[in-house]
């Protein structure tokens, strides 16, 4: 008998407990992104067996999570992908799907519904050039838009992510009002991280500066869709914003009071689970530093309430903060925005480049930083390399 549906309070987000769960299911992938932070394309050595898999889907249902996204590589690839939708919505928790879109099709979209799939979500990275360009695979931009129109057939809300980088940031206007054409509900952005290929990219990664007009624009967007009363919203991700004229628009929901960057919710009320069993606090952490356990080993529920490397956000203070974030006035709050990307980006957390609110004041000051590619990534999945932050006279 399937379980009512969990719903979120309050208290679900004033103390530690595993609200929302990304999952891979596998690292098998039918495209080569050039940017792929899992650098995804071949299965993993060891991932987790058909029961294995089952038993995970059973065990993020008794931790009581509300909502699981499934990803890959492509989670399609998974031979289990139905049954693990099945089991999870069973259970009471909302299942979602990150896709590229290349295969996905009308009996693949109908057995997902059937089994209790909620929405769909496909990686559009910018108009069809630079979309192509990044995901390396000719004719990836039309297989997008027929994903989503497949899914908004079958009755599934549909939405879209985009990372932003230097090939695509100076077409988020157009690509939002092809998007909102093509009836997605949520449009997920984030920066391009150096992070698995796209560490092996530095020239792609966009400058601290350049945040300035990224987050104006993306605020421009919202504040439009809501004038104009679009069913389109524009979903900042942990590492859009921070702080500054324009957080409350991109970090609210409709029909919420208006909020802001908390800090990382890593290990808090997130937590990821990669393909042969290892469970992080974040889908997006790097492996080697943040693996906090393996579930061929441990239980979900004992990583969960243990493992140090889970639980790095849920204790810390402002002393593990430096450079410019150190002295930050948004410092006890923000605690260096988004953990994954300033590991990534400068090779440990504590100092966040990419803040609308820091660029701003060092704009004031007549300066901005520079990332300077430093070290190279080491080339294995959810790897990063090390930039280098330099000031510079502000132009002009």
């Amino acid at each position: 008998m399937k379980k009512p549906a969990r719903r979120l309070f309050r208290d679900d987000l004033e103390r530690d407990r595993p609200v929302y769960a990304v999952w891979e299911l596998t690292l098998a992938c039918d495209q080569a992104c050039r940017h792929c932070g899992s650098r995804a394309g071949s299965s993993r050595a060891q991932e987790l067996d058909a029961e294995q898999v089952l038993d995970t889907a059973a065990q993020l249902v008794g931790l009581g999570v509300r909502e699981v996204t499934l990803i890959g590589g492509e989670a399609y690839l998974h031979p289990q992908l139905i049954d693990v939708v099945r089991v999870l919505h069973h259970g009471g928790v909302r299942v979602t799907m990150q896709t590229g879109g290349r295969r996905v099709g009308l009996a693949l979209v109908k057995a997902l519904k059937g089994a209790g799939l909620a929405a769909i979500g496909v990686s559009i990275d910018g108009l069809r050039e630079a979309h192509e360009e990044l995901r390396a695979v000719p004719g990836g931009w039309d297989a997008c838009f027929r994903t989503l129109a497949v899914g908004r057939a079958e009755g599934l809300i549909v939405t879209a992510n985009t990372q932003i980088n230097r090939l695509n940031m100076g077409e988020l206007r157009e690509l939002a009002a092809v998007l909102q054409g093509a009836g997605v509900r949520v449009w997920q952005v984030q920066l391009t991280v150096p992070m698995g290929r796209a560490a092996d990219r530095p020239d792609w990664i966009v400058q601290p500066w350049m945040i300035l007009d990224i987050v104006e624009t993306l605020a421009d967007i919202q504040r439009d869709a809501i004038a104009r009363e679009l069913p389109f919203e524009v979903f900042a991700g942990n590492n859009i914003g921070y702080f500054g004229p324009h957080e409350a628009v991109l970090r609210s929901r409709p029909g919420l009071p208006p909020t802001h960057w908390n800090g990382c919710r890593a290990g808090q009320q997130v937590l990821g689970i990669e393909a042969d069993g290892v469970v992080k606090g974040c889908p997006s952490l790097p492996t080697a530093p943040y693996d906090g356990g393996n579930l061929r080993e441990v239980s979900l529920e004992q990583i969960w309430q243990h493992a140090d490397e889970l639980a790095f956000a849920r204790d810390r203070d402002t002393s593990e903060l430096w450079g410019r974030c150190a002295g930050c006035y948004y410092a006890p709050t923000c605690m260096a925005g988004c953990s994954f990307t300033a590991h990534c980006t400068l090779g440990k957390r504590g100092n966040q480049p990419f803040c609308w609110y820091r660029a701003d004041q060092l704009r004031r000051e007549g300066l901005r930083e520079v990332l300077v590619h430093a070290e190279d990534a080491p080339g294995t999945p959810f790897d990063f390399g090390r930039f280098e932050l330099r000031e510079e006279p502000w132009p002009g």
